[in-house]
């Protein structure tokens, strides 16, 4: 609501006067009504409406409607039936109708007790695929859940690794884990990290690699060193429709020598006839997922044990394992946080414009400052290679919220 009053100043050349928020009810929307003066487009005085709705946990719609302020008491409705007659923000299509609330979970405790989660009624564990932290469970309609999927790959950087690969490549590690090991780069894009990460796990279980396509890959707050992002969008393999992806990948730096980094992911997947209806139960089954640390570090340290002997490499795998499981329960949450610190960046930019603040940046400093509107102004003007504006997607933590 901030974004549309913002630019509705901008196009009408006046800030805008709002009344009170008020919510529609029985939905998650909330709208108000303004006047302002135009100064532009002939002048006069503008009344309105705004409506703003979250169709989907990630997806937010917006309407306007106004007229003279004359008028706008008689032409309201009018104006309301014909907007409702084409916009439909809270209409998600699905297979079985309109999306309902998510479904009861039961609760499901892996074999080796090393994590638990709930799950529908339908819903079943992989088991080949669900110990030491990991659980993957299907859905009766092809729907998956892939939560505390680990992934451990020499990074390409260092030179040990590097010295490894050229082993590799002249056939002398023949039948040691090396050969079957996985390499990729520490740092650069995540997005293709976990699709090349995901493309080496098909083929390690002898499957068809699957056709990504990521449309969302954004950065979420997570414990230092670990970096998480958020990602969404479609994976289709063969034989199967397209299914839409959501979740979080997180992944931690390299261990110094042997080049080591470890990666998790916590992934639902549906197809796509589905899985509008189904957002609100993956969502809940990935909220439900919780891993028992002790058991895990227990687990690994006694894998590492004998595979010492023949390739110290794996015990350094465990030393990562073991570090990172002590931050996984905030980063289960990473997506419901990520939501939430949404919200709260744009209710602090929504109450920015009310009282008239602006949030500019000082990109000589590196330093945030919300100040009056007609200041920021005069500071972005007076230099603006140095001050630019900031809107809530860019705000800080602690800083502008």
């Amino acid at each position: 609501m901030g974004a549309v009053l913002r630019s509705l100043h901008n196009s009408l050349g006046e800030r805008p006067q709002v009344g009170k928020l008020f919510q529609v009810r029985g939905t998650e929307s909330v709208a108000a009504f303004f006047s302002v003066s135009r100064k532009t487009q002939g002048g006069g005085q503008v009344a309105g409406m705004i409506i703003v709705a979250k169709a989907a946990t990630d997806h937010v719609e917006a309407a306007l409607v106004s007229d003279d302020a004359a008028r706008f008491p008689k032409t309201l409705g009018p104006m309301m039936k014909t907007l409702f007659g084409v916009w439909h923000p809270l209409a998600v299509p699905h297979a079985g109708g309109a999306s309902g609330p998510a479904a009861p979970l039961r609760p499901v405790t892996l074999s080796d007790n090393s994590a638990s989660l709930g799950l529908p009624d339908g819903w079943k564990l992989v088991p080949r695929m669900s110990a030491m932290g990991t659980a993957v469970a299907e859905g009766p309609h092809d729907e998956e859940a892939q939560l505390g999927l680990t992934f451990l790959a020499g990074d390409t950087n260092n030179p040990r690794v590097q010295q490894t690969m050229q082993a590799v490549r002249a056939g002398r590690l023949h039948g040691t884990v090396y050969e079957k090991g996985t390499y990729y780069p520490y740092g650069g894009d995540m997005g293709k990290a976990y699709v090349y990460l995901m493309q080496d796990l098909f083929r390690h279980l002898g499957g068809q690699p699957a056709t990504y396509n990521l449309t969302t890959v954004s950065p979420v707050q997570a414990p230092p060193p670990q970096r998480c992002v958020h990602i969404a969008g479609t994976v289709k393999a063969e034989g199967k429709e397209t299914r839409e992806l959501n979740g979080v990948y997180c992944a931690g730096p390299p261990t110094p020598v042997a080049g080591n980094w470890m990666s998790e992911a916590f992934v639902t997947v549906a197809p796509v006839s589905v899985a509008a209806g189904e957002r609100a139960t993956l969502g809940a089954i990935l909220q439900s997922f919780k891993q028992n640390a002790g058991v895990i570090d227990a687990q690994a340290g006694k894998i590492a044990a004998p595979a010492i002997i023949e390739i110290h490499a794996i015990g350094q795998a465990a030393a990562n394992q073991a570090a990172a499981a002590h931050q996984r329960n905030d980063i289960q949450n990473s997506s419901v946080y990520q939501h939430w610190d949404s919200m709260d960046k744009r209710s602090q930019e929504f109450e920015n414009y009310q009282l008239g603040y602006t949030v500019i940046a000082d990109t000589q400093n590196n330093a945030h400052g919300t100040f009056w509107n007609a200041d920021a102004d005069a500071l972005v003007k007076s230099n603006p290679d140095r001050f630019e504006y900031v809107s809530a997607p860019n705000y800080w933590k602690g800083i502008d919220y």
